[in-house]
């Protein structure tokens, strides 16, 4: 047996539906479309959220609220557990990503403060939440703000 020997079992696949081929077919002269009318039309269908010239819900509600999102930094994140396992006396937004503890720096590292940090490490990030400061000065820790 070869590879191109194998295809699946008899009724396995079903066939497609050829539209448009002919009377003999039964799916001929109108292409299972119907008579006239807009959705035998080709583009024959109104857009999603179109309810018959009803002015539509996403206009007929207030816009309420602020978004700062052009603006809002985006950090990469790592946790003092993290931290921890790796084991290092340095850690540096490049370390961590050549470790791959984070995937990219985006618009730089923040330290936040799940787990638990038991010995002294001089550390570098852009970041740090105040209980993870005060977890990492109660260790006895360096801290640099890396100003970005």
């Amino acid at each position: 047996m070869k590879i191109e020997d194998l295809k699946p079992a008899a009724g396995a696949r079903k066939k497609k539906k050829r539209i448009g081929r002919g009377i003999g077919s039964g799916h001929g002269k109108t292409s299972t479309k119907g008579h006239k009318g807009q959705k035998a039309r080709s583009g024959g269908t109104k857009g999603p959220g179109f309810e018959g010239g009803q002015m539509p819900l996403q206009r007929r509600l207030p816009k309420r609220g602020f978004t700062n999102s052009p603006f809002r930094k985006e950090f990469a994140v790592v946790n003092l557990k993290d931290i921890e396992k790796l084991g290092l006396e340095e850690i540096s937004p490049e370390v961590l990503l050549e470790k791959g503890l984070i995937k990219d720096i985006k618009d730089g590292l923040k330290v936040l403060a799940d787990g638990d940090i038991k010995r002294p490490v001089k550390i570098r990030a852009h970041a740090f939440s105040k209980a993870a400061l005060e977890k990492l000065k109660a260790s006895g820790s360096t801290v640099e703000v890396i100003s970005a």
